[in-house]
């Protein structure tokens, strides 16, 4: 198995992995085919696909943000059981940000990402038994995610200014003993990774507001 970045949408892998993400992902979560063209296109975004003879069986979408030290994991995709894909595309990715880190002169501080809450709202993720949303949240639990103490929402990736809910926004610190983070820089991280989106809901735009209120936010167990 190789671990692949795609830096084009002129990539043949790209096709299979857009195609995958509308399988596994729910409309709102998919950004369309052509949009994709700068995301690639930007050395700050990394797309790197599981690939397994000539089949794109997983992937992971992440970002290094040297300014913060920070990590965010967009997506992961998991398409079948039995090739240790989950801690393949982990450890890889751990890797390549270490060496980001690295190069940048310091240790990785920490990684977001978005978790569904499958006790709050049921979603089958194309009804691929492994991207089950109870099984994700206990291995990202696994891999050292908290809860960010939040009520949170963010802009559909329609860009229609709609507000998705059942999610929870998470931070996988690398000192685990860390239990609270700083709510300017949770603010200041959403506002710069949502800018590409316009439209933005008004319960977003609450939530980051309360957010520059506080100094910090609670880490809580996933």
């Amino acid at each position: 198995m190789e671990y692949k970045r795609i830096t084009t949408i002129e990539d043949p892998n790209f096709k299979k992995l857009h195609d995958l993400m509308g399988e596994i992902f729910p409309p709102e979560e998919v950004l369309e085919y052509d949009l994709w063209k700068e995301p690639l296109e930007d050395p700050g975004i990394r797309v790197f696909v599981a690939v397994n003879g000539e089949e794109v069986v997983g992937a992971t979408e992440y970002r290094y943000y040297p300014d913060w030290n920070i990590a965010m994991t967009d997506f992961t995709i998991i398409s079948m059981p039995g090739l240790s894909l989950g801690r393949f595309l982990a450890q890889n990715r751990l890797k390549d940000l270490q060496k980001l880190a690295g190069d940048n002169g310091k240790e990785l501080f920490g990684m977001f990402a978005e978790i569904y809450d499958p006790y709050r709202v049921g979603h089958e993720f194309g009804g691929v038994k492994v991207m089950d949303p109870y099984v994700r949240r206990e291995v990202l639990s696994h891999l050292g995610y908290k809860r960010i103490d939040l009520d949170y929402v963010h802009p559909s990736w329609e860009n229609n200014g709609e507000a998705v809910k059942g999610l929870d926004f998470c931070f996988m610190p690398m000192n685990d003993e860390l239990n609270s983070i700083s709510a300017s820089l949770v603010a200041e991280f959403l506002t710069t990774y949502y800018s590409i989106l316009s439209n933005k809901p008004q319960e977003w735009l609450d939530m980051v507001a309360h957010l520059k209120t506080k100094e910090t936010v609670s880490l809580l167990p996933l």
